[in-house]
């Protein structure tokens, strides 16, 4: 099993920064990538960016070049910096990791941008 633990989230203003945090545990040597989903009030959770274990990155097209995810192996901690804030990024993060049998998820971190 692996366990996820967000942390980071907030209320900004438009405009502003965050940077979320994502520890795991557990049988992380199952673990290669990992990403952020988020999922805004009455919509579906949808991918935000995704790393892999050798540092590769992918973004969705809404949050490229203003969004970076990174990962620190030592840490077991995977990371979204988040500028430029809009009130559309307003959402529930997870992190997420793909394991051999199911996704693994955390319970997510709230982000909310006031205009």
């Amino acid at each position: 099993q692996v366990q996820l633990v967000e942390s980071g989230g907030g209320l900004v203003q438009a405009g502003g920064s965050l940077r979320l945090s994502c520890a795991a545990s557990g049988s992380i040597f199952s673990i290669n990538r990992m990403g952020w989903y988020r999922q805004a009030p009455e919509k579906q959770r949808v991918l935000v960016a995704t790393i892999t274990g050798f540092g590769i990155t992918n973004y969705v097209d809404s949050v490229k070049g203003r969004f970076t995810i990174s990962r620190d192996n030592a840490k077991n901690t995977v990371y979204l910096q988040m500028n430029s804030l809009k009130p559309e990024d307003t959402a529930v993060y997870y992190c997420n990791a793909p394991g051999p049998l199911h996704d693994y998820w955390g319970k997510g971190t709230l982000v909310t941008v006031s205009s």
